[in-house]
């Protein structure tokens, strides 16, 4: 078993606690926070050891886990590297795409793997239909989320879409072309809700809408390829395929069929794979241990992490 410790006992950091701790892949051996008073509470309520400073938890670890705000990322990210330590960090995984790139080649230097956060690559009904979304050509994606301070520290584009822009970049075969984005601050001092049209070389072209100032959550992505339709819905882990196929020539009186104007029929058909329940947050920490072991690429690399956090600062800059 892999030894684990946890930077950063907040919201999510005690998520990551509890499941690290249920794991049978790795052994916790405990936390630090900067927050005495948090770490403190943290271990009366659930037991977990803290250790006195982050240098004392590299130390005694093989992978540190960091779940602490996005602009300490880069600082500590660079010392469990440097001291040889396997690297599972939240998303964004940097402040910025320099840090990132710095990370990356440490991980290379060092010969220690790194896996970025991005959850949804895990969400149950993406991975369902992953296999099925081939060539998509337009993409619209909606993640909307009810106001939540927690998050105002960074760009809701940074917070809420980059989610989004990496399970698009996954599924995309192809660069970047251009960006034409729009955000506006209601609420906080950076932007609260955000649109981007992101077109990609091959012709793809991806709209993408965040708001952490709606008044329902939804997270919900299309993909549209040829002769096919591919919903996903991450919040409530369903998903729908309509497919057309060139129809018989006798149709059952139930089949629906289409015919263009040039005479051509097709029937449309719902093939919607079964979506399997999982908890994505361990799933995601699991298949890193996994790399570790095997010594294989991780799900979602730091060079996957640092792409999607480069084209998330590029939709910001085009406000």
């Amino acid at each position: 078993m892999l030894k684990v410790g946890v930077l950063g006992a907040g919201h999510l950091g005690k998520i990551h606690l509890k499941l690290l701790n249920q794991s049978e892949k790795y052994e916790l051996v405990g936390f630090y926070d900067a927050n005495k008073e948090n770490a403190e509470k943290v271990k009366q309520e659930f037991g977990y050891t803290i250790f006195n400073s982050l240098e004392d938890l590299i130390e005694t670890v093989d992978v540190v886990d960091v779940v602490t705000p996005t602009l300490s990322h880069f600082e500590v990210a660079k010392k469990v590297i440097s001291a040889g330590k396997h690297l599972f960090i939240e998303k964004p995984i940097t402040n910025t795409f320099e840090e990132a790139q710095e990370l990356i080649s440490l991980a290379k230097k060092h010969k220690v793997k790194g896996q970025v956060g991005h959850v949804e690559r895990f969400n149950p009904a993406f991975q369902s239909v992953v296999s099925r979304i081939e060539n998509p050509m337009f993409i619209e994606a909606h993640r909307l989320a009810e106001f939540n301070p927690r998050g105002t520290d960074v760009p809701v584009v940074l917070d809420l879409m980059i989610h989004d822009i990496d399970a698009i970049l996954s599924v995309v075969k192809s660069d970047v072309k251009s960006i034409n984005a729009s955000g506006v601050s209601v609420i906080s001092d950076t932007p609260d809700i955000a649109n981007a049209r992101i077109e990609f070389e091959n012709g793809c072209v991806a709209n993408l809408t965040a708001s952490r100032i709606s008044l329902k959550n939804m997270r919900k992505s299309r993909f549209f390829q040829r002769d096919a339709y591919i919903s996903v819905d991450f919040l409530e882990k369903k998903c729908e395929v309509v497919k057309m196929k060139d129809a018989p020539e006798n149709p059952d009186d139930f089949a629906m069929i289409l015919q263009n104007a040039e005479g051509i029929k097709k029937q449309i058909y719902f093939d919607n794979p079964d979506v399997a329940p999982n908890n994505a947050i361990l799933q995601e920490l699991e298949t890193f241990a996994d790399a570790i072991n095997n010594d294989t690429q991780p799900v979602v690399t730091l060079e996957q992490g640092a792409l999607a956090l480069k084209i998330a600062n590029q939709v910001i800059a085009s406000f």
